[in-house]
């Protein structure tokens, strides 16, 4: 009903910080899909906001509130006049006063869940593994008793029933109850003392890696990946078993915590998982962190941290103002409203933060990196992604030689990485998706046999820059996400060099992206029959191939195929049928003006 009521729906997330101009950019960013410029003034954000609701009956969620001033609230209301009578603003908070600065109507109270509801909860989270004992008096017992210290509120009752999931005796659960769960405060609201029963239960592996995400902003969407990559950077992640790679153990680490509701709409969208920290998980998190990790989004709170804080996320124009010279963390959010990095502020993160595991200055316009960088020796993770305009890395980089993660994804104008990219014996993870400016990739490249993602190998066109051929694919076999490999046409003494880049001993792929874009011009045919990937692979490119016009005969061996796209222009004039590949889901054929034929092998009624 909602739905057909409202011509336009909005919901913008703002928790603690109360930026009118941020607020404005996400209001046009869940009307349109798209984030707005960034460099817009706030009288253009204003424009194109009342351009988007004005004449239109909209619905606007703003929630978790917690800004407390009348004076910001009433700026931020203006702004959205204009919408057609009907028209709503739902605010969610947690403060009473906040509820009443906002609107004159009376706020609408959650309930908890009711004693049934609450105890359906419970009982299928607790009981998950051993239904049986979810009709013994003895447990029910104790559940419910436990269950009134719970208020009603899902959160809490899915943490509390997750932890008591991994207690099998009756004995277990009764000291629960009697000991840890009698000590916190019976005050009514207060949940994070029940929380953290939950975090204390927790093996100390992953109460360091929980406490770490106390970094990033609330109702953030975490990429996995990332975090996993951050807690292998911090030395969380402990390798007891050699047959799994850190980042298997890390993502099991986060599976664990999953599961015991320390996170919360865990997607997969086929290339990353993403997850998000309810906010009173973040409280809990900030809680336990306790000195050593801050945000820092404003001078009162830059002028506060102390020497001991070892792990922040910060608005860079801030950095002049800290303290202390043992961080391990810097991190920046793009969502943190900045200026340009300066030199200046260059100089003072290598002369002040020479301890630093982990930087991340993604999306902040950085014309220039400092080629001083190679002093922060104890880096493992480097994220300068989204900086447009650098065009080249400092050489000095290949001398980080702990350097496990290096981003440099949408970064358009880079030209080149660095030639002597083979010192960075340690490197995992190279990131370059969207450098499309790339010519070449630096000789060398092919002994980082430690690489689990390489998401672009670019062929060099005319061979002036020296750089890698297909051969040094021949022993990445740790690959794993995607590979795009473009340039194919200006491989030289292809079928050689094609099979050379062994993609069928690369079992962890599962995307593929043949690219042929440049021709060197020689007769030299080229087959796609000698580029044959893994059986395990689950997505085919193949973009504009102009060599044999023959589609390759593995085709039918690629059985976990899901998804298949063929871009012309190209020479095939004949397709095979794809009904023979079970898992297929999506096939896109586009701009193949010389196709004349696809065999139709499909069972009858398929």
């Amino acid at each position: 009903m909602v739905h057909d009521h409202f011509e336009l729906k909005m919901w913008v997330c703002v928790s603690d910080v109360f930026d009118v101009k941020i607020i404005v950019e996400n209001i046009i960013k869940s009307a349109t899909g798209q984030a707005p410029d960034q460099n817009l003034e706030m009288d253009q954000l204003q424009k194109q906001l009342r351009e988007k609701i004005g004449g239109k009956k909209y619905l606007l969620v703003l929630d978790d509130i917690w800004n407390e001033e009348m004076e910001e609230w009433v700026s931020l209301k203006e702004l959205l006049v204009g919408g057609v009578k009907g028209s709503r603003i739902i605010v969610t908070t947690r403060s009473w006063r906040v509820a009443k600065i906002t609107s004159k109507c009376q706020p609408y109270v959650l309930k908890g869940l009711s004693d049934d509801d609450a105890w359906s909860l419970f009982k299928e989270i607790a009981f998950e593994q051993r239904y049986a004992d979810s009709t013994n008096s003895a447990f029910v017992e104790i559940g419910k008793q436990i269950l009134e210290r719970c208020g009603g509120v899902p959160l809490v009752i899915r943490t509390i029933a997750s932890t008591l999931s991994y207690k099998e005796t009756e004995k277990e659960w009764r000291s629960f109850k009697d000991n840890e769960l009698l000590r916190i405060s019976q005050k009514e609201g207060k949940f994070l003392p029940t929380l953290k029963l939950s975090y204390d239960h927790l093996p100390s592996h992953l109460k360091h890696c929980f406490a770490y995400c106390r970094l990033y902003p609330k109702d953030y969407e975490i990429r996995v990946q990332t975090l996993v990559q951050l807690w292998i950077a911090q030395g969380f992640i402990k390798q007891l078993n050699q047959s799994q790679s850190l980042e298997e153990i890390g993502f099991g680490y986060f599976k664990d915590l999953v599961e015991r509701s320390f996170f919360q709409e865990v997607k997969n969208n086929e290339t990353w998982f993403t997850c998000n920290m309810h906010d009173l998980m973040h409280d809990l998190a900030e809680s336990v962190a306790g000195i050593e990790s801050s945000i820092v989004d404003s001078d009162k709170i830059a002028s506060e941290v102390g020497e001991k804080c070892r792990h922040i996320s910060i608005n860079p124009s801030l950095i002049p103002l800290l303290k202390g010279n043992k961080l391990r963390t810097l991190l920046h959010f793009p969502n943190m409203r900045t200026e340009d990095l300066s030199e200046e502020i260059w100089d003072l993160i290598i002369a002040n933060c020479r301890c630093l595991r982990v930087l991340k200055l993604n999306h902040l316009d950085i014309q220039k990196i400092s080629p001083s960088i190679y002093k922060l020796k104890h880096l493992r993770y480097l994220d300068l992604s989204g900086n447009e305009v650098v065009e080249i890395l400092p050489k000095s980089i290949c001398k980080i030689q702990n350097l496990l993660v290096l981003k440099f994804d949408c970064c358009f104008r880079l030209q080149e990485l660095p030639k002597k990219i083979e010192k960075l014996v340690n490197l995992t993870h190279p990131g370059c998706e969207g450098c499309n400016d790339l010519t070449h990739m630096p000789r060398g490249i092919g002994k980082l046999t430690s690489l689990e993602t390489l998401s672009t190998f670019v062929v060099d066109k005319d061979g002036s820059h020296g750089g890698a051929d297909l051969s040094e694919l021949r022993l990445l076999n740790n690959l794993r996400g995607q590979l795009e490999i473009r340039n194919l046409g200006s491989v030289k003494n292809a079928k050689e060099k094609f099979k050379a880049a062994n993609l069928r001993e690369k079992q962890h792929l599962r995307s593929l992206v043949l690219e042929w874009y440049a021709d060197n011009g020689d007769d030299d045919e080229k087959s796609l029959e000698d580029l044959q990937p893994h059986p395990n692979l689950k997505k085919l490119v193949i973009n504009r191939w102009k060599g044999d016009a023959k589609f390759p005969s593995w085709l039918s061996l690629l059985t976990n195929l899901v998804h298949i796209t063929i871009w012309g222009p190209s020479k095939f004039k004949h397709l095979p049928s794809f009904a023979q590949l079970p898992c297929l889901k999506q096939l896109r054929i586009l701009y193949c003006t010389e196709l004349e034929s696809m065999d139709d092998n499909s069972p009858k009624g398929s």
